[in-house]
């Protein structure tokens, strides 16, 4: 970064004569010098521990110009000095010069003792704190933040890293200094800081709330956007696993799962590494597209990833709407039995099933012979729906009973059996609708 402002009341001169190193202090050669090194050293430290920091910034402008490698001190210190020095200033920009005298003090902290990443956290700190609201200075603490990557590879101060994206959203609102895709690519790389840190045992939830905060600030990420800028970037890279993780999060996120770029993304994810969710998403995608066939084996798969009996229930009640909408309908039946069996939970809405099964089963099993047995069918149906608690879907089962004529007429009476000989098999209770 280009020093704009120097420090105040000093110029940076060359050393004249030759430094000695006394117990890590470089005293000047030169007597009256090293006196005078002495004397506004000791004044600056007390000035800085009384807090009188705009005083304390005269004698140490001197040794930072005149003695730029005394000691390291000078510059921990001198950040402290001038930092205080703004906090007291009262005219704008006398501050703005105190400040920018802190970023230059790291500057020359760096040239004179080369240790850069001990403190670059803390001048990534310092310039976003006195840039992040300045146009022309936002893209240099930018900078710094990236150099903190650079150097460190991640933030000790993982809070940090929501300065950061703040800095990439201000950079860019204010000089338009980025493209959609830079943007985004920014905000990957610091989920993964966040993500590294997450992993070391840190707490990252605030950083990663204000991450998302900003991304929604920015409208970055919509469905045109994944769907005519990720997508053809797939589509020429079909292999890349990593945008293709992309595309399926923040389809999940944005709500913009009903694309076909999204069904791509879900079948690489799945086969790759398949899991319990990707499988029954997968499944339930195929099925909203009426591709069965295509469902059945991803389902009979995400069985043998279910983690616990209600994962297995969902996975069995998804495989009788399978084989209900592909006319299987005993095997449904099986399927919506099994859901309840492994999840009482689930035993409701497996008998409805059933229930709405038999009920569209009259045209399949009727003879045409007795009306009595044709219409018993609808007994079945009656007593499923009861045992799913559907008290309008037992009235319509019941509307459709024989009526008393129908038993009298083929001698028949109420609370006799009959077995139903089609698919259902199951032996019911004469009842009349009457």
């Amino acid at each position: 970064m280009k020093v704009k402002h120097t420090l105040v009341g000093f110029f940076i001169i060359a050393l004249v004569g030759m430094a000695q190193a006394q117990d890590g202090w470089n005293w000047p050669a030169d007597e009256e010098l090293e006196a005078k090194a002495r004397e506004y050293n000791a004044s600056y430290v007390d000035y800085m521990k009384s807090d009188q920091f705009v005083e304390a910034t005269k004698p140490l402008s001197w040794l930072l110009a005149n003695t730029p490698d005394l000691n390291e001190s000078i510059y921990i210190n001198g950040v402290t000095v001038y930092h205080g020095a703004a906090g007291t200033a009262t005219d704008e920009a006398k501050k703005k010069v105190y400040q920018d005298s802190v970023i230059t003090i790291f500057d020359m902290r760096k040239a004179n003792f080369d240790n850069e990443t001990k403190w670059i956290e803390n001048k990534a700190y310092y310039s976003y704190n006195y840039y992040k609201a300045d146009r022309k200075k936002v893209g240099d603490a930018l900078a710094t933040f990236d150099r903190v990557v650079e150097l460190n590879g991640n933030f000790n101060t993982i809070n940090l890293v929501a300065a950061y994206f703040d800095l990439v959203y201000r950079h860019n609102a204010y000089n338009k200094a980025f493209t959609k895709e830079q943007l985004l690519e920014r905000y990957e790389k610091l989920n993964a800081l966040l993500a590294e840190a997450e992993a070391e045992g840190k707490d990252v939830s605030a950083p990663k709330q204000t991450l998302e905060q900003l991304v929604v600030a920015m409208e970055l990420i919509d469905c045109d956007f994944i769907e005519n800028t990720l997508s053809p970037k797939l589509m020429a890279d079909p292999t890349n696993m990593v945008l293709a993780q992309q595309i399926f999060k923040y389809s999940i996120q944005y709500k913009c799962t009903s694309s076909p770029t999204f069904l791509t993304v879900l079948e690489m994810i799945d086969s790759d590494n398949p899991t319990f969710s990707t499988s029954q998403v997968r499944a339930m995608r195929y099925m909203q597209n009426r591709e069965y066939e295509k469902a059945f084996p991803v389902l009979e798969r995400a069985l043998t990833l279910a983690e616990n009996n209600t994962q297995k229930a969902e996975v069995y009640f998804d495989l009788a709407k399978i084989h209900a909408q592909s006319g299987r309908k005993s095997a449904a039946r099986s399927s919506a039995l099994e859901a309840g069996k492994v999840d009482p939970e689930k035993s409701k809405e497996a008998w409805l099933l059933i229930a709405q099964l038999y009920m569209g089963s009259y045209n399949d099993c009727k003879k045409g012979i007795s009306r009595v047995e044709d219409q018993a069918i609808f007994i079945a149906a009656y007593n499923a729906y009861q045992r799913a608690g559907d008290s309008k879907g037992m009235a319509e089962a019941r509307a459709r009973f024989p009526s008393k004529e129908e038993l009298f007429t083929e001698s028949r009476q109420p609370g006799e059996t009959l077995t139903l000989n089609c698919w259902i098999g199951e032996t019911v209770t004469l009842a009349t609708r009457d």
